[in-house]
């Protein structure tokens, strides 16, 4: 693997390549969007993306956080599309896959900012190109850290990243999607030079070993993006002045003196969250006037962090009194509201889960129109996180990006092990909905999500559980002093390095989301941090077991059935009708289409969906009536439904008989009595009820001869 030079005669333009997979990145600046502090092109395949960077130029007023704000901009002309959308042709908010781009590109470059900065970072990756080969989020990661090395903000090191797959028990690197559709292994890993800052990844029950050695692959294979980065580098980078934060400090630390230990030592967490905000309202009021209270805050958050590790550290002492590698109490529930089609209720400390799943027809499955994809999906998971959840008042406006990411991380790791289409056709849509948080809530979400699909009887392959670990590490020697947590808790993961989620089966991982606040974790805490979250996932496993074992069943009553039938292919325009007008017809005489749902697929499959079964008989009998195909010499009852006449003499010649829902057939006049008749009025009634026997079939006219005298009897 290597990086390597080119450079261009255009005035400024200057292009480097770097080895990437299964070809190569090529990076360029100078040439697009000059009046950005960084701005750098890169190109995989014909996929194309273009970072930007913008350096707020003084700090911003009145904020104790680190003001970076990135932004993906997916762009629908990228891969030659046109929006869908009769109404709307304009990019409008952006979809799920942007916003979870958007945070894979955050998560490993935000530690890498001192956390006293205060200016404000935008990053925007617009994705100009994409051949449907070579995705555009791994790379968006470089992107954004090259356009940043180009501006002033003092970003520490460049980040580089690699995509991982691992397809017939061989890795991949940086695989291209048609690889990852084979693939039993999604991992995204960035890293700096010697450290790992994140893990995004989906497999289908990955062990840990197999997935050490994956990381360890993608950190290896990840370098040559950074070796390029440093022909971006410039040194006059803004600074921080901490000399008056430093003053604070001291003063506060010395006003509190070692009174806070024992308030954080308390081990009820609402009176230990009463004596913090005790003390802190104590500081305020002591320093106001003195300096800001925005400083003051940072300030005391600063020692109450300082504090926590230093006990966890050296102590093993956690807030609430448990070992390191001990779970919170749990309780753990199934089937509490008694009309939806299944429930479950993780509750594990002070977090708590409520997930209800829902069962429907194929027809409810929603439609995806991204820049990457186009088509439908059957399997969702949603995630609510209300304000009431941590105790606080905010206005509840649309998701947003943390519902999102955390809603598609259960999504993922539960993925895997729900059943095909053909064996079990139900759309399948969980909602989570986070009643309390103190830490780890989407893997409550995740656990809550395995209970909710046995409850309702959906036959997953295996059982999901997940668990949330943390990371406290000594500064001086972070990768030779540390301590890892079993299941994080909220005041752990305020003061600790790392939130590190895992989920899966008892036989492997299916999902991992790695996020750091340092400089990035050494292979030896990754390698410890598996192993604990593995013995810490089985544990939950067990209690989750022991209250439901095995998927039910059978299904809620209130759950829709799907009968399945096949019609002609050449059949399927019959029963839809123009315009749909013929199969409307059908919902509405079983009852509406509130209690029944019709899906024909295009090798004739039809799938009636109903949780009345008298409904779902209704539109199979209407269907099976519409599409049967007879044989010569089948004998049927059919109605009368004409007299025929000849068009020019006006003479009776025969009589269309209808043989059930839209079949009909015509018996002619001298097929209707072994003896001679000169009318067929004279023998036959509109509405008569006659059991005639099929003589011929013509396919390409669509007509179906009859005669009654065939059938062995005279219609007198």
């Amino acid at each position: 693997m290597k990086s390597h030079t080119t450079h261009s005669t255009d005035s400024g333009l200057k292009v480097f390549k770097a080895d990437f997979g299964n070809g190569e990145l090529v990076f360029e600046t100078g040439k697009l969007a000059g009046l950005a502090d960084g701005s750098v092109t890169v190109s995989w395949g014909e996929t194309v993306i273009l970072a930007t960077a913008v350096v707020g130029v003084e700090p911003r007023e009145g904020v104790d956080f680190f003001p970076l704000m990135v932004d993906y901009e997916e762009r629908l002309y990228a891969a030659g599309k046109i929006s869908g959308s009769r109404f709307i042709k304009r990019e409008g908010r952006p979809t799920d896959n942007a916003v979870l781009s958007a945070r894979l590109i955050d998560r490993p470059i935000r530690p890498l900012f001192p956390k006293s900065f205060r200016n404000d970072v935008q990053v925007i990756i617009t994705v100009l190109s994409y051949d449907e080969e070579h995705s555009p989020d791994t790379i968006a990661i470089v992107a954004a850290s090259a356009a940043l090395t180009q501006t002033i903000a003092p970003f520490e090191c460049p980040v580089g990243a690699a995509r991982v797959g691992c397809i017939d028990g061989k890795m991949v690197l940086n695989p291209t999607e048609s690889q990852l559709d084979v693939s039993t292994l999604d991992l995204v890993v960035a890293g700096t030079t010697d450290t790992v800052m994140m893990i995004e990844a989906g497999a289908k029950e990955i062990p840990e070993a197999t997935m050490i050695e994956a990381i360890e692959f993608a950190l290896a294979g990840l370098q040559p993006t950074i070796a390029v980065q440093k022909n971006f580098a410039r040194t006059d980078m803004l600074t921080t002045d901490a000399s008056e934060a430093d003053i604070i400090h001291e003063e506060v630390k010395k006003y509190i003196g070692k009174k806070l230990a024992g308030a954080i030592k308390e081990l009820d967490p609402e009176k230990r969250k009463t004596a913090i905000a005790t003390f802190e309202a104590d500081v305020l009021k002591n320093f106001e006037g003195s300096y800001k209270q925005t400083d003051l805050k940072v300030t005391f958050n600063k020692i109450v962090e300082k504090e926590i590790r230093e006990l966890i550290l050296s102590h093993d002492i956690r807030p609430d009194g448990r070992k390191l590698d001990e779970v919170r109490p749990l309780s753990i529930e199934v089937g509490l509201l008694p009309r939806t089609h299944g429930s479950g209720l993780f509750t594990r400390g002070q977090t708590q889960a409520l997930t209800i799943a829902t069962l429907g027809s194929p027809g409810d499955e929603q439609t995806v129109e991204t820049l990457e994809e186009e088509g439908t999906k059957r399997f969702m998971h949603h995630y609510n996180f209300p304000p009431f959840s941590t105790g606080e008042v905010k206005p509840m406006r649309s998701v947003g990006r943390r519902e999102i990411g955390h809603g598609a991380l259960a999504e993922r790791a539960l993925k895997p092990m729900i059943p095909d289409r053909e064996s079990f056709p139900y759309t399948i849509r969980l909602v989570s909905e986070i009643l309390a948080s103190n830490g780890s809530s989407s893997m409550a979400a995740t656990c809550g999500s395995t209970l909710a699909l046995m409850d309702a009887g959906v036959p997953i392959t295996k059982p999901v559980s997940g668990i949330a670990m943390g990371l406290i590490t000594d500064h001086e020697k972070p990768y030779e002093n540390y301590k890892v947590l079993t299941d994080l808790q909220g005041l752990e993961d305020f003061a600790g390095d790392m939130d590190f989620k895992v989920a899966g089966t008892k036989d492997g991982i299916t999902a991992i989301q790695l996020d750091t606040k340092i400089k990035g974790l050494s292979m030896g805490i990754i390698k410890d941090t598996l192993a604990a979250a593995l013995k810490g996932r089985l544990f939950i496993m067990e209690q989750m077991l022991s209250v439901i074992g095995e998927p039910r069943t059978e299904l809620s009553q209130y759950a829709p059935r799907i009968y399945t039938l096949h019609i002609p292919i050449d059949k399927i325009g019959d029963v839809i009708g123009p315009g749909g007008k013929n199969i409307r017809k059908i919902v509405d005489d079983a009852g509406g289409k509130e209690v029944i749902s019709i899906d024909i697929e295009d090798d004739g499959t039809v799938l009636v969906s109903s949780p009345k079964k008298e409904a779902a008989d209704s539109a199979i009998a209407a269907i099976q009536g519409q599409t049967k195909e007879f044989a010569i010499g089948e004998v049927i009852d059919g109605t009368v439904e004409e007299i025929l006449k000849d068009r020019f003499k006006g003479n009776e010649i025969g009589a269309i008989i209808n043989l059930g829902g839209k079949n009909t057939g015509m018996v002619h006049i001298s097929e209707i009595s072994q003896d001679r008749i000169e009318t067929v009025s004279s023998v036959l009634k509109v509405g008569d009820k006659v059991k005639v026997k099929v003589v011929t079939i013509d396919k390409e006219r669509g007509r179906v001869g009859l005669s009654i005298k065939q059938n062995g009897n005279n219609h007198e």
